[in-house]
C-alpha cells in the first residue's frame, strides 16, 4: 500500500526551499526513497505551504528516515522554516485520475 506523509510549515525563503527540494530530487529515486514530493502553497495565507511524500509503504518510509543523507535534508530543510514543520502520516486508500 503506498504511504504518503504530508510536511505542514512556512517560510519566506521558498526560492531556497524549492532549490533544496531540486537538489534533493536529484537523488531520490529508488528502493527505500521518496517516489515523489508535491509542493502546495496556501492561497489563503501566503507563505504557508505542504509538501506531500509519497513513499512505496511505511516501511520504505522508515527506510528512508534512517539514511544519513535524509537527516542531512531534514537539517538543512528546517533551517529555511519559520518554526518546526509538522508532520503527519497516510496510508493511501485510493487515486483518482492521473
Amino acid at each position: 500500500m503506498t504511504f504518503t506523509q504530508s510536511i505542514h510549515f512556512a517560510t519566506d525563503r521558498r526560492d531556497e526551499v524549492l532549490d533544496l527540494m531540486r537538489r534533493w530530487s536529484d537523488d531520490s529515486i529508488s528502493v527505500g526513497k521518496a517516489q515523489r514530493a508535491t509542493l502546495v502553497e496556501n492561497r489563503s495565507a501566503p507563505g504557508n505551504y505542504v509538501m506531500a511524500v509519497s513513499f512505496e509503504s511505511a516501511e520504505s518510509a522508515a527506510t528512508n528516515s534512517d539514511r544519513p543523507e535524509t537527516g542531512a535534508f531534514a537539517e538543512q530543510f528546517a533551517a529555511l522554516c519559520g518554526g518546526a514543520p509538522e508532520f503527519r502520516e497516510y496510508d493511501v486508500v485510493e487515486v483518482f485520475g492521473q
